[in-house]
């Protein structure tokens, strides 16, 4: 592996190191808050004003928050999100991973792994951006199996199966490891589903938490990976095989939610808060390392980079 590395130390003053480094319990949790709030707003949206164009709303920007709750667990994984240790992995684990059927230990162990070798033949994320490009057609099919929930339906079971354990296991031993690997998400989402029970709208569960994950949110975290690694100038540098994607102020609400868009910076100093990378850029521009890096004025750029593959006469299934 031959990936050039980055040493800030050799342009950037302690100071200024401190600066983007910096930690706050409050803005991470304040982060983490938001994401509920949005949430919350749009089942009491759909609540006052029952119609089509409420339901739509309300499904699309939950589906976002669920992402944005994710990437706050991305920088809990990081143990960046707040600066107390416990509190950050605490609300890393309750407030964002388990509510989305996910647990912020073993994403750690292998996310970093994607950071050491990032773009790298033994990166795991690989398979997720070395398919790129592709034909229009191809995205579309991808994208009509995300928005129809069968991407979403397919990674479920494969994650209830896992969590059964070995078939013909003993029952205490596939119980134990179920109970390891979903329990926590099991709580959080009984205690979700208890809470609209109580305000008397138990149906807004699968209605506005499981409809928007198996289907929106499918839909942006494939562009998200997209944006992140696929066609990117060079595997082996550091400042091009991640990307950086302006995004205007609907994008951020839509599909890039909490700073995820300044991706090339987080892989350049990954113990950088996400709050914290819009200044982080500033300065790596700053300082002139903006010829360098990969960055793109927009998500429509990255679409038309990721589907620039020539239509076959028979198109073949994706």
């Amino acid at each position: 592996m031959n990936m050039t590395r980055f040493d800030p130390t050799e342009k950037f003053s302690p100071d200024e190191m401190a600066q983007v480094r910096a930690r706050s319990d409050l803005t991470g949790l304040m982060c983490a808050i938001h994401a509920w709030v949005v949430i919350g707003a749009c089942m009491a949206l759909f609540a006052i004003w029952p119609n089509p164009l409420t339901f739509v709303v309300a499904v699309i920007l939950i589906g976002s928050r669920q992402l944005g709750l994710a990437i706050l667990m991305h920088d809990g994984a990081h143990g960046v999100l707040m600066k107390t240790h416990g509190l950050n992995e605490w609300a890393s684990q309750w407030l964002c991973a388990y509510p989305v059927f996910t647990d912020t230990i073993p994403y750690r162990h292998y996310h970093l792994v994607h950071h050491r070798t990032t773009q790298q033949p033994d990166d795991p994320d690989l398979h997720l951006s070395a398919k790129f490009p592709i034909t229009r057609s191809s995205f579309r099919r991808k994208l009509l199996r995300d928005i129809t929930g069968q991407t979403g339906f397919k990674q479920r079971r494969a994650q209830i199966k896992a969590a059964l354990g070995k078939p013909g296991a003993p029952f205490a031993e596939r119980l134990a490891t179920f109970r390891q690997k979903l329990g926590g998400p099991i709580v959080a989402n009984v205690v979700l589903l208890a809470i609209l029970t109580a305000l008397g709208r138990w149906y807004f569960y699968p209605l506005f938490w499981l409809l928007p994950l198996l289907t929106w949110q499918q839909v942006i975290t494939r562009v998200r990976n997209i944006a992140e690694h696929a066609i990117v100038p060079d595997n082996d540098d550091v400042f091009r095989n991640a990307r950086t994607t302006y995004a205007s102020w609907w994008e951020r609400i839509l599909f890039a939610p909490y700073w995820v868009n300044y991706h090339v910076d987080h892989h350049l100093l990954f113990y950088v808060p996400c709050y914290n990378l819009p200044k982080l850029h500033a300065l790596l521009l700053a300082k002139g390392y903006g010829a360098r890096m990969e960055i793109q004025p927009n998500y429509l750029t990255i679409w038309r980079m990721a589907t620039s593959k020539p239509e076959t006469p028979v198109a073949q299934a994706a």
